[in-house]
């Protein structure tokens, strides 16, 4: 199942807009700022789907009886655009344990290129929730690279896959390359086009680039 944020009318459409529009991007603090309160409005939205336990909590005044998560997912994020993103989510699930994943694209001559896994490093993820995150979903290849990687290391109970802005064309690949039982796939907003160069359109330009400054060479 895939879940489309933005096609219910919410504060969350106004934080998109900001992170496309090229004047707001300008203000780099804010571009982060943005992505991390996106991740945390992602965050509640899986938290509804979660299990909960019931607690007895001592107030001033009594016990109270209250829902709480039975157990915290494991946060994995795609470094490096997908570091405040990920910061939202670790702002709501804040006892989560986290993986850190370096996936980069290495350019050819002619212009193709492929998406290297190069470092991950990663929890006990067996039989647990796992949400993988990362800012944008283009071509699918970092999605998809860092799912088997993350496969060599454990077996979720269920994954989630969340991209703030994913193209047709990503999509597509993951629902080609992923098996589908025990997925959910979380985008907040999602565009048709996808260049040659695996550019989205109209997209927002280069999240890493924008949140952190931009780079001369991969490395």
């Amino acid at each position: 199942m895939v879940h489309i944020l933005s096609n219910t009318p919410s504060i969350l459409n106004v934080f998109i807009s900001e992170i496309r529009d090229a004047e707001v991007q300008k203000d780099r603090l804010r571009f982060r700022f943005n992505l991390v309160r996106i991740g945390e409005i992602f965050a509640y939205e899986i938290s509804r789907q979660m299990e909960y336990v019931e607690k007895e909590v001592a107030t001033q005044l009594g016990f109270a009886m209250v829902p709480v998560l039975k157990e915290y997912p494991v946060l994995a994020v795609i470094m490096r655009a997908g570091l405040p993103f990920h910061q939202g989510f670790l702002n709501v699930f804040d006892r989560s344990d986290n993986a850190f994943i370096s996936a980069y694209r290495r350019t050819q001559k002619d212009g193709s290129f492929t998406i290297n896994v190069e470092y991950s490093q990663v929890p006990d993820i067996n039989n647990k929730v796992l949400i993988i995150c990362d800012a944008m979903l283009a071509s699918g290849t970092s999605m998809v690279n860092t799912y088997r990687d993350l496969m060599l290391k454990g077996k979720p109970k269920h994954i989630h896959l969340v991209s703030v802005l994913a193209s047709e064309e990503g999509l597509d690949y993951i629902r080609k390359h992923i098996p589908q039982q025990d997925i959910s796939i979380w985008v907040g907003v999602v565009d048709e086009e996808l260049t040659a160069h695996s550019l989205i359109v109209p997209g927002l330009g280069d999240a890493g680039d924008l949140a952190y400054g931009k780079k001369e060479i991969n490395s």
